[in-house]
């Protein structure tokens, strides 16, 4: 149940980067972007750790800014992936990319905080 909410909620911050970032673009319905969110999830899960170790050198020297630029990657290879995948989920430009992680981030973590975390035992 709780993989089904966050998936939700990462689906609806798609829509709001869709919706304010203009560099960004989805052309399918609902269930196409339940598909770009599992997507995202799943590099999320996958990638981010691994290039986050080994950019952490780069991470460190900029005291943190270079995880806007890996994330604004991430965004990028999500939206690669989704259009192998058949689901028509752009992201034209670096700074869009930036911007629509940034905005997707914000809204994940808000809509998160209202699925909130499994109780301790």
């Amino acid at each position: 149940m709780r993989f089904l909410l966050r998936l939700l909620a990462t689906a609806a911050a798609l829509w709001v980067a869709v919706s304010l970032v203009p560099g960004i673009v989805y052309a399918n319905g609902v269930l196409g972007l339940l598909g770009v969110a599992l997507v995202f999830g799943v590099v999320n899960a996958i990638i981010r750790p691994i290039l986050r170790i080994l950019t952490f050198p780069v991470v460190v020297l900029t005291l943190g800014l270079f995880i806007f630029v890996l994330n604004a990657f991430l965004l990028w290879l999500t939206a690669q992936l989704a259009q192998a995948l058949g689901i028509e989920f752009h992201v034209v430009g670096f700074w869009a990319a930036v911007v629509g992680a940034v905005i997707i981030a914000a809204v994940s973590t808000v809509l998160n905080l209202f699925v909130g975390s499994r109780p301790k035992r």
